[in-house]
């Protein structure tokens, strides 16, 4: 077992391949590495290893995708005046805070999951927020954030060494005993030429709302959570 690594591994994770003892164990290695235990239907498969069964997995997947592209275009919210009107309600409160946020039809998987919200009696966005360290491959999507909260805060119970979660804690152990000043908070341009990717460094100090002021923004914000002494490709606009 990978996990506790004391008994006979019984299971074997469809997603990541990781191998296990018990239901405990396949518990825990879900949590420790944010794996939802489905097999990836689109994961890379070298010439050499394609099989008839991957060449049937392929056309199922197909099929699937068409199915659900035929079952969104039915669904009833796409024809719906109050989802159209709480969409242009959103928008237009985003706009006056100087915010461009564009939103995708239904079917898109960022559609479906972004859950953001605007609050009329205190004027402020609660926000669908994805954070990702890549130095770590991990990924956490927080709902509700308050539009006036600091980004340092809202890391705080990820990357810091005595208030984050002692399982997350040791996931991100590389940011967690970094020195918070290399810790660079980036958000990707949208709407640049593929071969031309560049990002937007965040103020930690300065609230949500400050930082996706004069943005654009696709459904809800992605936050990326770099190290600098840590060498990554992302580059940031100006340099």
């Amino acid at each position: 077992c990978e996990t506790c690594s004391e008994e006979e591994a019984k299971y074997r994770c469809p997603r990541c391949m990781k191998y296990s003892c018990s239901l405990l164990c396949v518990k825990k290695h879900k949590l420790a590495l944010s794996c939802n235990g489905v097999r990836d239907k689109t994961a890379f498969i070298s010439v050499n290893e394609f099989t008839d069964l991957n060449l049937l997995s392929d056309y199922r997947f197909l099929e699937d995708v068409g199915r659900t592209a035929d079952a969104a275009a039915r669904h009833p919210t796409v024809h719906s005046p109050s989802a159209k009107k709480l969409l242009y309600c959103l928008r237009n409160r985003a706009r006056r805070c100087g915010i461009d946020l564009r939103t995708l039809p239904i079917g898109f998987t960022k559609r479906r999951e972004n859950s953001t919200t605007f609050n009329c009696m205190e004027k402020k966005f609660y926000w669908h927020l994805k954070l990702v360290f890549p130095h770590c491959h991990a990924e956490y999507t927080l709902k509700g954030v308050p539009d006036d909260k600091t980004l340092a805060d809202i890391l705080k119970p990820y990357i810091d060494p005595v208030e984050s979660d002692p399982v997350v804690c040791q996931r991100l152990k590389i940011y967690t005993m970094s020195p918070q000043s290399d810790v660079q908070i980036l958000m990707k341009i949208e709407n640049r030429k593929q071969n031309s990717v560049r990002y937007n460094q965040l103020d930690a100090s300065r609230s949500l709302l400050d930082n996706l002021k004069g943005k654009i923004i696709i459904e809800y914000p992605t936050l990326f959570v770099v190290l600098k002494t840590v060498k990554n490709d992302m580059v940031v606009l100006g340099q």
